[in-house]
C-alpha cells in the first residue's frame, strides 16, 4: 500500500476524518491537516490494527443470534443452534477508573490506576520523561500514564444537589395571572426601536424626533441619558429606545418580558437594502414583533424609492401594503423632518391594532435596558416600565441584587416621584450594580427583597460550581483536539449593556480550529492594568465607544500589545473575523500542472531507472509531485529525485519538450507509463464558525 493523505486512509477505514485525525495525534503521529501524508509503513501498520477491530466487531454481530450464558475478561461463551458451547475471543477491556480533581497528584493517581508509583517514574524514565514523586498533574499527562497502562480514566460526577425554587418564577405567576383577564390590563405608550444598516440615518431620524417632539429639555443641571426617550403624538405618547445596534436589540429580549413592541426598519433611498439592514431584520422578526420600513433620504438626488420597495420584496419578503402586503412603507426625510409626523402616526395606528396592553396600577415589573455605575447616583438601572407603578421608597429587586428605590430620572434629567408604565426612567438606589437587561420587580417589603436576594445568590453559586465541574469533564475532550488555537481578548465598552451584546456577538464567532477567550471584561475606558493583563495573558484589547489612558497606550506600545477601538459593533466583527481567519495555517491543495508519457527507460548502474519522457501537454517541476499510471491503473505517487533536459538538470520542462526524470524510491517504471505532474499550492482558508452550522 502506497503513501495516503488523511481523508483518504479514513475513506478506506470508513471513518470519520475529523476522528482518525484525533487517533493519529493520540498515537503521536504528527499531522497537520486532512491533506497531510502518512508514510507507506505507517498506513500499513494503521489498516492492521483497524482491520483487527473490524474482524472482532463482525465476528460478534456473526453470533448475535446466539443466548449469551457466561462472560469472562478475555473472553465471551455463547450457546449456538445445536446447543454446543462457542467463544468468541475479544481484546482485554481497559480498566476504567473514576477520578477526582484531587487525584491529579502522581502518588495518588498511582493508587487510583493500580500502579506502583516508583514504576511510573522509571518507565517514563526509559522514555526520556521525568517524573518526581508526589508531583501534580496536568490532565493531558495524566491521560498519558492512564494510555500507558491500559487504564480509561473519567471523572466522577457531582452528586444532584437539591433544587432551589426561583423565586422570581412566583413574582412571573403574578403577572401571567393577571394578564389573562383583559380587565386587568388598559392600553400603554408603544415601546419602539429604531434598527437598519449604518449611516441610512437611524441616529438622524431619532434626533430629530428627540429635538421637535420632547416639549420640555432639561438647560444645565442633570444631562442624563437614560438610553430611551418619551415623545407626544396627537396627545399619545411614543417610548423610544436608543440602541446602538441591532446586538443590542437581541440582548434586551429578557425572560419573561420583551422590551419593544414596535420596530422601525430604516432603509436608506439612495442604497437599497445592505447586509445590515437584512440581519437587523432577522433580529426584528426573531422577536415577533410588528415592523414598519421608513425610506429615509428620500430628499437625495439619487433616490429610488419604487427601487427600494422592490428590493424589500426581494430581499426581505417585506410587501408594501400599497402593493397589496400588510407592511406600512413611510417615505421621509429625516435630515429634513419629511413625513417623519407620518411615521409617527402610523406607530400609532400600528400601536393601536397591535392592542398595546399593561398593568396600570399595583407591583411593577420592569425591562432594564442598561446598567452602569454613575459618578453622582452610583449603581444605576436605566429601564422602561411594563406594568405597574414604581415610586420613591419601593423595594426592588433584580437578579441577585437588591435595593430601595432613592430617586427616579425621567428622559428629560428631572427627578419625577412616580413611573407608570413604557416611562423610561433611570432607577436610584440598587446596592450593587444589576444585571443589564435583567428584569426589575417590587416587592412588598425590605424582608421580602433579602429573601429573594439571598435565593438567588444561592441559585448563581450552585449553577457556577456546576459549571466548574462540567468544565473539567469537558477538559479532556479539549485536549484531545490537535493544538486547537486560541485568540485570548480583552473586552473593554462604554456600558453593561453594551459589553454583553460584543460578548454575545464574539462567542458566536467560535470554530472548530481556533476558539477565542475573553479573558477580561469590564465597562470604561482601557487602563494600565488592562495593558499588564494582556501581556501576561498575550492577549489583544478590544474596546467599544471608549478610549485608552496615555499611560495605557504608551505601556501598550512599549510591550508591543495591540489596542484596537471601535464605535460600529458589526466592524468590530467584522475584523476580528478576518483576523481569525489570518490565523489558520493555508492548506495545501494539489494543482496538476502537465502530463507525459515515458517513452523509454534507461537502466543506469549505481543510480537506477530514468524516464524518458515526452511532454505531453502543461510543465513539469523539479519540486512538484507525479502520479504514475500503467493500463488506467496508479502505480506510483511520489516525489521527482532529478529533472534533465538533455544532460542539464533543471527546475522545470515545459511540452512538447523532452526530459529525463528520476523518480523518488521508486524504479519498477515501463515504457508506454502515463505520468500525471502536480505541484502542493497553499491556499488561505475560511472560517466555519458556531452561528453557520446547519444553515443551507
Amino acid at each position: 500500500m502506497a503513501r495516503l493523505r488523511v481523508y483518504e486512509l479514513a475513506r478506506q477505514l470508513e471513518m470519520d476524518t475529523r476522528e482518525l485525525m484525533k487517533e493519529l495525534h493520540e498515537l503521536g503521529i504528527e499531522i497537520k491537516s486532512h491533506m497531510s501524508y502518512i508514510d507507506e509503513e505507517t498506513v500499513n501498520l494503521l489498516l492492521e490494527m483497524y482491520g483487527t477491530q473490524e474482524e472482532e466487531e463482525e465476528l460478534i454481530e456473526e453470533y448475535e443470534e446466539y443466548e449469551e450464558i457466561d462472560e469472562e475478561v478475555n473472553g465471551k461463551h455463547f450457546k449456538n443452534k445445536e446447543g454446543s458451547l462457542e467463544k468468541i475471543q475479544t481484546n482485554k477491556k481497559k480498566n476504567s477508573v473514576k477520578i477526582t480533581e484531587e487525584d491529579l497528584k502522581l502518588d495518588k493517581f498511582a493508587e487510583k490506576i493500580g500502579v506502583p508509583q516508583n514504576r511510573i517514574i522509571q518507565d517514563f524514565f526509559m522514555k526520556g520523561e521525568i517524573l518526581k514523586p508526589g508531583q501534580s498533574l496536568n490532565l493531558q499527562l495524566a491521560k498519558k500514564i492512564a494510555k500507558m497502562y491500559d487504564v480509561r480514566i473519567s471523572f466522577e460526577t457531582e452528586e444532584k444537589e437539591e433544587v432551589i425554587e426561583n423565586p422570581l418564577n412566583e413574582i412571573e405567576k403574578y403577572f401571567e395571572e393577571k394578564y389573562k383577564d383583559p380587565e386587568n390590563l388598559k392600553e400603554r405608550p408603544p415601546v419602539v426601536t429604531v434598527m437598519g444598516h449604518v449611516d441610512h440615518g437611524k441616529t438622524t431620524l431619532l434626533d430629530y424626533i428627540r429635538n421637535t417632539r420632547v416639549a420640555e429639555r432639561e438647560e444645565g443641571g442633570i444631562t442624563q441619558s437614560i438610553g430611551a426617550y418619551q415623545v407626544e403624538v396627537n396627545g399619545k405618547k411614543i417610548t423610544f429606545i436608543d440602541t446602538p445596534g441591532h446586538e443590542i436589540f437581541t440582548e434586551m429580549r429578557a425572560r419573561g418580558a420583551q422590551a419593544t413592541d414596535i420596530v422601525v426598519l430604516v432603509v436608506a433611498a439612495d442604497d437599497g437594502v445592505m447586509p445590515q439592514t437584512i440581519e437587523a431584520y432577522n433580529h426584528a422578526k426573531s422577536a415577533n414583533v410588528p415592523i414598519i420600513v421608513a425610506i429615509n433620504k428620500i430628499d437625495k438626488p439619487n433616490a429610488n424609492v419604487e427601487k427600494t420597495k422592490q428590493e424589500l420584496v426581494n430581499k426581505l419578503n417585506l410587501i408594501p401594503e400599497e402593493w397589496g402586503g400588510d407592511t406600512i412603507v413611510v417615505p421621509i426625510s429625516a435630515k429634513k423632518g419629511q413625513n417623519v409626523d407620518t411615521l409617527l402616526e402610523m406607530i400609532l395606528l400600528v400601536a393601536e391594532m397591535q392592542e398595546i396592553k399593561g398593568i396600570p396600577d399595583g407591583p411593577v415589573r420592569a425591562v432594564t435596558i442598561e446598567s452602569k455605575l454613575d459618578k453622582g447616583f452610583g449603581p444605576v438601572a436605566n429601564v422602561i416600565i411594563k406594568d405597574g407603578i414604581l415610586k420613591i421608597g419601593d423595594y426592588i429587586i433584580s437578579g441577585k441584587v437588591m435595593g430601595k428605590v432613592k430617586a427616579l430620572v425621567n428622559d428629560q434629567g428631572k427627578r419625577i416621584k412616580e413611573a407608570g408604565p413604557s416611562t423610561p426612567v433611570m432607577i436610584v438606589g440598587f446596592e450593587e450594580l444589576p444585571d443589564s437587561h435583567g428584569i426589575v420587580y417590587s416587592v412588598d417589603s425590605l424582608d421580602k427583597a433579602r429573601e429573594i436576594s439571598e435565593k438567588m445568590r444561592e441559585i448563581e453559586q450552585k449553577e457556577l460550581r456546576r459549571k466548574r465541574h462540567m468544565k473539567l469533564e469537558e477538559i479532556l475532550k479539549m485536549m484531545e483536539q490537535s493544538e486547537k488555537k486560541e485568540l485570548r481578548l480583552v473586552l473593554k465598552a462604554d456600558t453593561q449593556g453594551s459589553l454583553m451584546a460584543l460578548s454575545g456577538a464574539i462567542n458566536k464567532l467560535q470554530s472548530e480550529e481556533i476558539s477565542i477567550n475573553i479573558i477580561h471584561s469590564g465597562v470604561g475606558s482601557i487602563t494600565v492594568s488592562d495593558v499588564m493583563l494582556a501581556t501576561a495573558s498575550d492577549a489583544i484589547i478590544l474596546g467599544f465607544r471608549v478610549k485608552a489612558d496615555s499611560q495605557a497606550r504608551k505601556m501598550a506600545e512599549a510591550e508591543g500589545i495591540q489596542i484596537k477601538t471601535y464605535t460600529i459593533v458589526y466592524k468590530l466583527i467584522e475584523e476580528l473575523q478576518a483576523a481569525l481567519e489570518g490565523m489558520l495555517e493555508p492548506e495545501e491543495v494539489e494543482e496538476i500542472t502537465g502530463r507525459g508519457e515515458i517513452k523509454k527507460v534507461f537502466k543506469i548502474k549505481k543510480v537506477g531507472s530514468i524516464a524518458g519522457v515526452q511532454m505531453i501537454e502543461g510543465y513539469v517541476e523539479k519540486d512538484g509531485l507525479v502520479k504514475v499510471y500503467r493500463s488506467g491503473k496508479l502505480v506510483y505517487e511520489g516525489k521527482i529525485e532529478s529533472l534533465k533536459h538533455y544532460q542539464q538538470d533543471v527546475k522545470r520542462v515545459d511540452a512538447p519538450q523532452e526530459c529525463g526524470i528520476k523518480l523518488e524510491n521508486f524504479d519498477d517504471i515501463k515504457e508506454g507509463d502515463e505520468l500525471e505532474f502536480s505541484v502542493l499550492k497553499k491556499v488561505a482558508r475560511k472560517l466555519t464558525f458556531e452561528e453557520d452550522k446547519g444553515e443551507e
